[in-house]
């Protein structure tokens, strides 16, 4: 009986499965994370140009 329950810890700690999900976990949070921080630099530049196209068709 005490066999069959270290049988089944030791599976439990070779199983490496669900490692795999979490590391990507992981990476699409830290992308999410960066996404975030350089959101309102890209929003400023892009507002910006679209103002420069704006204001061009409006001189004509």
């Amino acid at each position: 009986m005490w066999l069959i329950k270290v049988r089944c810890v030791l599976r439990f700690f070779i199983n490496t499965s669900g490692s795999t999900a979490i590391e990507y976990g992981l990476i699409i949070g830290f992308v999410s994370a960066a996404m975030l921080a350089t959101l309102p630099e890209i929003k400023t530049n892009l507002a910006a140009a679209f103002v420069a196209i704006a204001n061009a068709f409006a001189a004509r």
